[in-house]
């Protein structure tokens, strides 16, 4: 069988065309192997070649070849499928156009393809004829229940009747393709594209294009003609879904051992359907153990970026206990621990790890020789032993900090290979956790492929960072900038900025192997979701890095990025000091600092200079390290009061030095609040606020633009996932610039608008490739934010609600339905709302207490995330008011699409 592959491309000076796909025939889909395309004039490229698999289809992709390297490759999350049928004689001639990362690339992602319009039972393959015409083409925005159909100026193809229009195959959904017997055509050919409505056997919709056109193809016996890459749009409502957002901690049923598990989540997923939801959207889900205690609460600082935390384990799907009396021991305690209104961490993960040990000693052999734990090991080996072994020499030598244990503080692969044999003596502590994160990925599978098949997506969440005494940094160290701290530069948050305390990405050492690193970790959780949230999206554009000396994050730098000299900062008219890289401290604001503690903040902390009423730290206490070593264990109000003093007085200098260059520097973030801000004059005030608005809003766009698109592109391709990007914060303007060329959904919230002109974000104008919410798990919801700020909340309620007169005191469920209605008719085609939002809307089903609504306080680093839901799934399930007004809702704002 003869296939000749055509395509118009203009190439670049010493650029080849070429094609790699899945048979060796097209190099077995290696770029390395790849087959190079001939031209006479650089724009038009073709080749032939002879396929020896006369049944059955090839998938193949283009890229384009330069100095013996790829150095692009065309959009390929959908790969280019072609069905072959016929005789060793029979030639196909393809006809195709280079593919760009399509504008509604959403729809191919597997969000949609294998959820929300997902094509479960696809037609067959077209037939082939002796001499044919195929004609291919996307169009992704159909549900199961229509389908793509091909009407024109031939009997074959209806008359221009679209009730008798030809019917297409949706066997590579979201591509259709038709067959058509070439010798029954009378050239040239007119057509167009139609929706065909399978259940009423009618035509709904031409598409929105003008006609088209083909002339005399001029075919041969025994020869067939396909023509791809035909994009069909319909002028059809834009499809917008609803979706709740819930940690998988914070879920409850009658069957919970105090803390949600994955079996809830089957539960929670059956709420979204009974209301008309189709997302879910959940928090990281890594194992976070380090200390066992409520310290590891805190999801974003997981030991491993594989690992499931164990506390998610479903108990009951593990197996029953034949010991009646531990089994009746363990019934008792799921019910005391189910009864908490909060999570008692401690307490949960000790019982569930006392289930685990029994449970493994009745199953785990069985388990363990079994073909399905096998096959389980085998694919994910790479991770689990490191992670197993770490985890068991976390509780030998009491301490997730490997550099203090006295053996494996250096990783040995061969070592750690030999403690996960099962003739080691290690085997049995090791092997538990082979145990726990099979059932673990099973029982989330199982959930996964719940949603899937009933229409919802399940939604992920990727943390920016890792633990720096985290698996990860035990074996791969070379990828990480250990002497550095990730964080966060000051916003609505946390006014002090917010240091994670994780370290920081060598993204040189990561390039250098096409990422792999990262490539792996997202293809990993395409296994379980078909959507996911990037923490922090930012990170990928630069990072905001601390120093190890600091606590706060205002004394950090983005990274990378391009530092001033000293030249430079005079150019902006600032004469430049070196006590403008000190912390300024003078007599005249101490008592507002300290108030009754002043004289023992002189006498304790620092010391006089040979400056009139100016003063230094002493150099015991001249980090913000040391003061916090000082005052650890003090929780007394005073000694918080001094402490954060001291903090604020170290953090108060105008520029930081450079990481690398310490003759160049950056101008302090937030600095304008501070005294050695106004000890400047009105002169050096201006010529200051002139350089910071060039350097934190101008300098580095094009920069950090490029050093997105040398990570991003890639990473969001690897899977089919439906990418979301956490975009909030400090936001350079390069951020839109890269998410929208890679269609990357952003997240819009009203009450931190992207626009900073603006106090409330106006929802009609988000724009449609966005997520848009109220309130996220790291702010207040919306009942608690009503009541933060009465000035503000009144504003709210005139401008954005239109209501005259003064505001309510709290949110009524009637003012809290507004607001979700209002959100529900955005402009954004996933309105995602935290479960606490959702049920703030009735006030029978509303939780009576709004503070035990809060998540997390970004603020506080050392905050215990325990929240959990006040209602049982159960319950939930049988809130018929509220379960009636969502989908009420989401019907009335067309958020349930039919099509």
């Amino acid at each position: 069988m003869i296939v000749s592959f055509n395509i118009e491309y203009r190439t670049n000076w010493g650029e080849e065309v070429r094609i790699s796909g899945s048979l060796p025939e097209l190099g077995n889909e290696n770029s390395e192997r790849s087959i190079p395309l001939h031209t006479v004039d650089g724009i038009h490229w073709t080749v032939e070649t002879e396929i020896h698999q006369p049944d059955g289809f090839v998938d193949y992709s283009y890229l384009i070849w330069q100095d013996g390297k790829v150095v692009r490759r065309e959009w390929d999350s959908f790969p280019r499928r072609l069905y072959l049928s016929g005789d060793s004689k029979k030639k196909y001639r393809i006809d195709d156009s280079w593919k760009n990362l399509p504008e509604q690339q959403y729809f191919y992602s597997s969000a949609f393809t294998e959820s929300l319009l997902a094509h479960r039972d696809r037609t067959e393959a077209p037939k082939s004829y002796k001499k044919g015409l195929m004609i291919k083409a996307y169009a992704p925005r159909i549900n199961e229940n229509y389908c793509l159909a091909i009407c024109g100026n031939q009997k074959a193809l209806g008359d221009w009747n679209p009730d008798k229009a030809l019917l297409m195959s949706d066997i590579n959904f979201p591509e259709w393709q038709i067959a058509m017997d070439a010798s029954k055509i009378n050239f040239p050919l007119e057509y167009k594209f139609v929706l065909y409505n399978k259940k009423e056997k009618r035509s709904e919709a031409w598409e929105d294009n003008p006609n088209r056109y083909m002339a005399n193809p001029e075919l041969k016996a025994n020869e067939t003609l396909v023509i791809g890459d035909r994009y069909v749009y319909f002028n059809i409502p834009a499809w917008k879904g609803a979706g709740v957002a819930v940690p998988v901690f914070s879920l409850k049923s009658e069957k919970s051992f105090g803390v949600g598990d994955f079996g809830d989540l089957k539960r929670m997923i059956d709420w979204a359907v009974s209301t008309g939801q189709k997302v879910v959207q959940i928090l990281p889900i890594n194992d976070t153990t380090m200390t066992h205690t409520w310290t590891d609460s805190y999801p974003y600082n997981s030991i491993s970026i594989y690992a499931f935390h164990p506390m998610y384990a479903d108990l009951k799907k593990m197996g029953t206990l034949k010991d009646k009396e531990a089994a009746a021991a363990f019934n008792k305690k799921q019910k005391e621990l189910n009864e908490l209104s909060a999570i008692h961490y401690e307490d949960v993960n000790k019982t569930k790890w006392e289930y685990f040990r029994l449970i493994f000693k009745q199953e785990g052999e069985k388990v363990l020789s079994s073909k399905a734990f096998r096959t389980f090991f085998e694919s994910n080996k790479e991770w689990l032993q490191p992670y197993a072994v770490f985890s068991y020499l976390r509780d030998v030598y009491k301490t997730p900090n490997f550099r203090e244990w006295p053996r494996h503080t250096v990783y040995d692969a061969e070592e750690i290979e030999k403690m996960c044999q099962p003739d080691s003596v290690d085997y049995p502590y090791v092997s538990i956790y082979f145990y726990i994160q099979f059932n673990l990925h099973l029982q989330l599978l199982e959930a996964t492929t719940y949603a899937r098949e009933h229409g919802v997506v399940l939604k992920g969440d990727i943390p920016i960072g890792i633990s720096r005494n985290s698996v990860e940094a035990w074996t791969e160290p070379y990828y990480f900038n250990l002497n550095g701290q990730a964080g966060a530069p000051p916003d609505d948050f946390s006014v002090n900025g917010q240091n994670w305390g994780f370290p920081t990405y060598n993204w040189d050492v990561m390039e250098k192997d096409g990422y792999r690193w990262w490539m792996k970790r997202f293809q990993k959780m395409a296994e379980y979701f078909d959507a996911y949230r990037i923490d922090h999206i930012l990170g990928f554009f630069r990072i905001w890095e601390i120093p190890m000396h600091a606590v706060h994050g205002l004394l950090g730098q983005f990274v990378p990025a391009l530092p001033m000299s000293r030249e430079e900062i005079e150019s902006y008219g600032l004469a430049f000091r070196e006590e403008f890289l000190k912390p300024y401290i003078h007599e005249y604001f101490l008592g507002q600092l300290f108030g009754p503690h002043t004289d023992y903040v002189k006498q304790t902390f620092i010391e006089p200079t040979d400056q009139w009423e100016i003063y230094r730290m002493r150099p015991e206490f001249d980090t913000q390290r040391k003061v916090e070593a000082y005052f650890a264990g003090k929780t007394d109000e005073d000694s918080v009061w001094i402490r954060d003093g001291l903090y604020a007085l170290i953090s108060d200098v105008l520029f930081v030095p450079d990481r690398q260059d310490a003759n160049k520097y950056h101008p302090r973030i937030g600095v304008q609040h501070d005294f050695i801000y106004r000890s400047l004059n009105d002169w050096e005030k201006a010529a200051f606020n002139r350089l910071y608005d060039q350097y934190y809003y101008h300098r580095h766009n094009i920069f950090w633009q490029q050093q997105a698109m040398n990570k991003l592109p890639q990473l969001t391709q690897s899977t089919r996932m439906l990418v979301c990007g956490e975009d909030l914060g400090m936001i350079p303007d390069c951020v839109a610039w890269v998410m929208n060329d890679l269609r990357i959904l952003s997240l819009e919230i009203q009450r931190m608008p992207k626009d900073p002109s603006q106090e409330f974000g106006h929802l009609n104008d988000y724009p449609y490739r966005s997520v848009c919410t109220f309130s996220t798990h790291d702010m207040s919801t919306l009942r608690g934010w009503w009541e933060e700020d009465y000035q503000q909340t009144q504003r709210y309620y005139n401008t954005m609600l239109g209501h005259y007169g003064a505001a309510p005191a709290i949110a009524t469920p009637e003012l809290c339905e507004e607001v979700v209605r209002n959100h529900l008719y955005s402009n954004s085609i996933l309105c995602i709302l935290s479960l606490q939002d959702w049920l703030s809307i009735d006030e029978k089903w509303r939780n009576p207490n709004v503070q035990d609504e809060r998540i997390n306080i970004p603020a506080n680093p050392r905050h215990y995330w325990r929240y959990r839901m006040h209602l049982t799934l159960e319950q939930l399930m049988k809130a018929e008011s509220l379960n009636e007004k969502i989908k009420s809702l989401i019907k009335q704002t067309g958020r349930d699409p039919e099509k």
